[in-house]
């Protein structure tokens, strides 16, 4: 099961993400995040502690969300797990997000 809840505040996104972000939820938070193309974000929070896994096509949503909502804003990833953080690492992610 996956949940997520997408809250803005000023110039600053979080997203609440929970469960499983793999291929077949990953364009639901894709389509959430797209509304927000146009506004000014210096900051985009993933809380991702109760994330169990994500999946490449979870990541492309956060890559997206990076290229698309601010090149300058700061994607920061808190609170994941070992396995979540695995994926951030190996794939280069960790180069833009912020694990905290």
């Amino acid at each position: 099961m996956f949940d997520f809840k997408v809250k803005t505040l000023d110039k600053v996104v979080e997203v609440e993400l929970k469960g499983r972000l793999d291929a077949t939820v990953a364009p639901n938070l894709f389509k959430e995040m797209e509304k927000l193309q146009g506004r000014e974000i210096e900051q985009i929070i993933f809380r991702v502690k109760e994330l169990d896994y994500i999946a490449s096509a979870g990541l492309r949503v956060i890559i997206f969300s990076k290229q698309k909502l601010g090149q300058n804003a700061e994607v920061i990833m808190d609170g994941a797990n070992e396995m979540v953080r695995s994926v951030i690492e190996l794939t280069g992610c960790e180069n833009f997000v912020t694990l905290i």
